[in-house]
């Protein structure tokens, strides 16, 4: 019998995405041409435009689940998708987990009845909060005996064992089992904690989330896997909702989209399925690549030509695996690769920023067509490459920067201003925050920008230093003081007049002065008369009046605030969960010390969405790690490799969560020796070298300095390459 179902391998650029829209337009035309001889045959008559294409069709209105590895690319398949239909058809785009949270909380009555849950809507968990309240809920248990024993703070350690039972849920594993793989897996390793101390604590967690109907990524995947899918009822409503599946790189799912994709085909469900031998970014994290390809067996397979023509990766692929794997070998690569050489990092981020700015005002490329990559960008490789390119006119776009919130100057003044307006937060504020704070907050208002170059414009480091303010830095640090009055539950501000030489201050300072203070005294006349409804509408009041203010903020700016009132509004909503169900008595203000400390903490929270600002694609070099380059699926005229000495560049530029080996399939519960690990790096560079140069097309920059950031010498993988470059570009060449 064979198969309607398509499996379509391919390596990167090969055109998977294409040919997977194309099979989806394939379905279309012949579910239309079938209905229409249905209908005509059901009714006597030729079907008209009036009558809904799919009105007879299985007696049900069929729907197509489209699945992407991230959001991203899931935002782009569907717009894709829907233009080539015209959006006709009923689709619905998402990512696995994504798929996974929206069934379980649409069919979360029925996961009531069957688990006797309270009766309650559920609320997911954002990872910061997440790791917080189960620290709180482990800490009488994680004594410092355990953490001796675990080598790792207690942050780290929480965030490990939260990471476990997520790995778990993505293999299809309940909880319980968690500790037999782990016993088996870690056998007598006595450098780790015990497997049943670590299973007790993750078994505690599940049921004191879900007795407050809070939900993790890790809960809601096993929920899905072991309770949902196994329901008969949601069976027959799942496959009635979904006579077709779309899955785009399928080597980044967990396990369990496996277990999805085989009950449709079993019910009759046509998919289509594209999967890349030299993806597997997600491996390590969740994802599991061997398992997934078992889909194959049940499909006809389409095996796609290679990477675009103009790629490097026909062309260089094979001698750079050779070069890396046999470093013995004599051999030199073509002059499309080059080599920046320096002895320090200092000098090589300097010279490959020059490199390319050299390069894009000679017209020799574009900025859009530039790409600089790293195994990790530390903060001080970005801001140096963001300063160099910038003040040569050259935008930079940071993929995916994940940087803490409290970070940004405008989220640490608005913080301040919130220990300045409620009581009992005076602990949380000192001077320098308190200059900083009247900094960000007197900036002047904008004119608005009318030209199409002002949507392009890409804001990269800290913007508030490029913004004119009434109160530079050197005056606020004057006022801070002078009129700052530290207390531990009223600190103040006092009038500008307080300090004898006010005068020094200028008209435009002391007139900024002065209204801020004006705006804090009636803040908080209102917070003690009860008229502020939360912290959050007391930040949004400030967003308004101090920094949005008519003007138009740069995308970071915005995407900063976003984050900050889309996590507080979180923190409050389950901070209101917990108080219901068990309420405590507190300070009236502690959730708020509580959130401030989280931040305070370097906290990275959840990308806001939109992640991504809307227009057409900047004008602007594009700044990534390995994994994020490789996940956003781009590709680039030139490519810049940074740190190509680095060791990073084996782990593929993120770190393998602890335990993930013992949960992929093929090899559950097995010991991960020092043997697996050493093959699994050479596949794991082997892959990135041939996904990376399928995505360049014309030259390969090698950037290497002998000395790393804290001064060790740089023996990485990618040395030999570096090694049989020709064309070399070193600081004797600049200077």
């Amino acid at each position: 019998m064979v198969s309607h179902s398509v499996w379509i391998v391919g390596t990167s650029r090969s055109g998977k995405t294409a040919r997977l829209v194309e099979q989806f337009c394939n379905w279309v035309t012949s579910e239309k041409q079938y209905t229409e001889s249905f209908y005509t045959k059901k009714t006597g008559r030729k079907k008209t435009g009036h009558v809904p294409e799919f009105l007879y069709l299985k007696q049900t209105e069929p729907g197509v689940l489209v699945l992407a590895a991230n959001d991203d690319n899931r935002r782009e398949l569907g717009d894709i998708i829907v233009t080539s239909t015209l959006g006709k058809y009923p689709v619905r785009a998402k990512t696995p987990l994504g798929f996974f949270q929206d069934e379980v909380i649409l069919f979360w009555p029925l996961l009531i009845n069957s688990l006797n849950l309270k009766a309650q809507f559920p609320v997911r968990l954002r990872p910061e909060t997440e790791q917080e309240l189960a620290t709180k809920l482990w800490r009488p248990q994680l004594d410092e005996e355990i953490l001796r024993l675990a080598g790792v703070n207690e942050s780290r350690l929480v965030r490990r064992i939260l990471d476990l039972l997520q790995l778990a849920a993505y293999s299809g594993i309940p909880c319980e089992d968690i500790a037999q793989i782990l016993a088996k897996g870690l056998g007598e390793n006595t450098t780790t904690l015990e497997p049943e101390f670590l299973a007790s604590l993750l078994l505690d967690w599940r049921n004191w989330c879900l007795e407050r109907g809070l939900l993790t990524y890790g809960i809601i995947t096993e929920l899905y896997s072991q309770h949902l899918l196994s329901d008969r009822n949601y069976q027959q409503h799942l496959t009635k909702r979904y006579q077709a599946v779309l899955a785009d790189d399928v080597d980044d799912y967990p396990s369990v989209a496996r277990l999805l994709f085989e009950l449709l085909l079993d019910r009759g469900a046509v998919g289509a399925f594209s999967y890349n031998p030299d993806g597997a970014v997600r491996l390590g994290l969740g994802a599991d690549p061997n398992y997934l390809e078992g889909l194959a067996e049940r499909c006809r397979v389409e095996i796609l030509n290679g990477p675009p023509s103009e790629s490097l990766s026909e062309q260089l692929t094979k001698q750079m695996v050779e070069l890396v794997t046999e470093p013995m070998v004599m051999l030199s690569l073509p002059k499309t690769v080059y080599s920046i050489q320096t002895t320090s990092r200092a000098q090589l981020l300097r010279q490959t920023a020059e490199e390319i700015a050299n390069a894009i005002q000679s017209q020799q490329v574009q900025p859009e067509e530039v790409a600089i990559i790293a195994p990790g960008l530390d903060a001080i490789a970005r801001y140096t490459l963001v300063e160099i390119l910038v003040k040569q006119n050259i935008p930079v776009e940071s993929l995916n920067d994940q940087r803490p919130l409290i970070s940004s100057p405008i989220i640490r003044a608005l913080l301040t201003m919130l220990a300045l307006v409620y009581p009992g937060l005076g602990r949380l504020v000192d001077r320098d925050a308190v200059a900083e704070m009247l900094v960000v907050l007197s900036r002047k208002q904008q004119p608005p920008e009318n030209s199409t170059d002002a949507m392009n414009r890409v804001s990269t480091t800290d913007a508030m230093n490029r913004v004119s303010t009434n109160i530079d830095p050197v005056r606020a640090g004057l006022i801070a003081d002078y009129c700052f009055v530290p207390h531990p539950d009223r600190p103040n501000l006092l009038p500008v007049s307080v300090f004898e030489r006010w005068d020094r201050i200028g008209y435009a300072a002391t007139t900024a002065y002065s209204e801020i203070l004006e705006w804090l005294e009636q803040q908080r006349s209102q917070q003690e008369l009860r008229l502020i409804p939360s912290p959050i509408s007391l930040l949004d009041r400030a967003i308004q009046r101090f920094l949005w203010n008519g003007s138009n903020l740069p995308y970071e700016q915005l995407a900063a605030l976003r984050e900050l009132l889309e996590t507080a509004q979180h923190y409050w909503e389950i901070d209101t969960r917990l108080r219901q169900i068990a309420p405590v008595e507190t300070t009236p203000h502690t959730t708020i010390i509580e959130f401030i400390q989280l931040l305070r903490r370097g906290t990275i929270t959840a990308n806001a969405y939109p992640v991504r600002p809307i227009g057409g694609a900047r004008k602007a070099v594009t700044l990534a790690t390995i994994f994020q380059y490789r996940s956003s699926r781009r590709s680039h005229q030139w490519h810049f490799w940074l740190d190509a000495g680095s060791p990073l560049w084996a782990k593929g530029g993120a770190a393998t969560l602890f335990g993930a080996p013992f949960f992929l399939r093929d090899r559950l519960g097995e010991p991960w020796t020092a043997e697996d690990e050493k093959l699994a790096e050479e596949q794991r560079l082997q892959r990135i070298l041939t996904d990376l140069l399928s995505r360049v097309s014309e030259r390969v920059y090698l950037c290497h300095s002998d000395l790393a950031v804290n001064g060790q010498e740089q023996l990485g993988p990618l040395l030999p390459l570096v090694n049989a470059c020709v064309t070399v570009i070193s600081e004797a060449n600049v200077n």
